[in-house]
This record gives C-alpha cells, structure tokens and sequence, in this order.
C-alpha cells in the first residue's frame, strides 16, 4: 500500500491583520479524496499536531466543492484533520511521498519550520517525490539539493501575483510565492488566474492554486 504524507499549516493568524488563517480547505480535501480513493493509506502532519485551522474564507459558500461536501459528511475524514501528528515526529523513511497543502498560514510556520526544511530534503534526496500546491510551494523557500534550491531550473508553478492581488493580500503576505520562486532560479510558469494548473518536473510536482488540488494529487499518484 502507498503511504503518502500530507502536511498543512499551524498557522491561523493572517499577519497583523487580525483576521483568521489557516490552510484551504479545497487543498486538503480534493488531494485527500484523490489519494484514498487509490487506495493510498494517508498520514495527516502539521508543526503542532493537533487540530489544523482551515482557513475560514476557504469555507464560504462560493468556494464549495464537491469534495468539500464530501468531507463535511465523512466523520473519520475530520477526525483525521482534528487530530493531525505532530510534524517533529515524522520520518521521510516511512512513506513513499509527501504532500503539501496551501492557503495562506504555510507562509508564516512551514516556510521557515527546520523540521519541514529537513523532511523536505530527506524526501527529495532519497528518491521520492514532492508536491505543493497553491502558497504550499512557498515552503519550497529553503530547501537544498545538491547545495542549491531544490526549484533552481526546475519548470514550477504557485499562486500568482496577479492571484494574490486579486485577493487584496499583497502587502500582508511575507513574500510573494511566484516571485520567490523566480528569485530561487525556478521556471516559473502559470495559466490565467484560478485556471487548474498542475507541473511535474522530475519528482517535483507544483499546482498554482486551489483548483489545482486535484490535478496535482492525480500527478503525484502517477509518479509514485
């Protein structure tokens, strides 16, 4: 049986804005559906274990998906996502690959966790491959291979600038993910904006938005 890791945010405070973060519930529940519906034994992780914060804009009526209703009437589904294990305690050795969620909490705790950076690179360095969709390839920030960014020449995606400022967060976000994974040397490419995008190059793969999720969920599962 496939075991695939899947990691999201602690994060809930979307900077100094006062308002609530989290991750997108869309960027959990699609990959999650696709991976179990393989068969695929999935293992939730987050930096403080625990219940993860889902974004509550993720939620409103108009960001509804099917898998979204799904999960809302799948009781061990949120079980899983109440009682995520704590990222510290995990090792790459124990699963065959690892996914990221996005929204906008991974900017502020996964992108600077050592513990995710390292996971990350025993991950990639061993053979297996990683994916992020969404803010999730902004994780991407400090991790090396080979002593270089792990996106330095790779073709990758992410949410975009235009994205972001179409959600008026430009100025809150740390950085900007297609930016910085400019900056990183990375090949960025991107359709229109909340157009389903998914890149595999090797074994990175990277989705550039929520409708992504699947299509990068669907891409990882051929690779492995």
């Amino acid at each position: 049986m496939t075991k695939i890791l899947m990691v999201l945010t602690s994060h809930d405070q979307l900077g100094d804005t006062g308002k609530k973060t989290g991750f997108w519930l869309e960027e959990f529940a699609a990959p999650y559906y696709v991976f179990k519906d393989a068969g695929a034994q999935v293992t939730v992780a987050s930096p403080l274990g625990g219940q993860a914060p889902i974004d509550p804009k993720s939620d409103e009526p108009s960001n509804q998906t099917p898998p979204m209703t799904r999960f809302k009437s799948d009781k061990d589904a949120q079980s899983v996502l109440a009682n995520t294990i704590t990222l510290s305690t995990v090792n790459a050795s124990d699963f065959d690959t690892v996914f990221y969620s996005g929204g906008h909490g991974p900017m502020w705790d996964l992108v600077e966790d050592r513990k995710s950076i390292s996971l990350i690179e025993d991950f990639y360095t061993s053979g297996k491959p990683v994916a992020a969709v969404c803010h999730a390839p902004g994780v991407f920030r400090h991790v090396k291979y080979q002593g270089e960014p792990l996106v330095k020449g790779k073709r990758v995606t992410g949410f975009a600038n235009t994205e972001e400022e179409a959600v008026h967060l430009t100025s809150v976000v740390p950085f900007l993910v297609e930016d910085e994974l400019k900056r990183l040397g990375g090949r960025y490419e991107k359709v229109a904006d909340w157009g389903s995008f998914s890149i595999t190059d090797g074994r990175l793969i990277t989705g550039q938005n929520p409708a992504s999720s699947t299509a990068a969920a669907q891409a990882l599962l051929e690779l492995i």
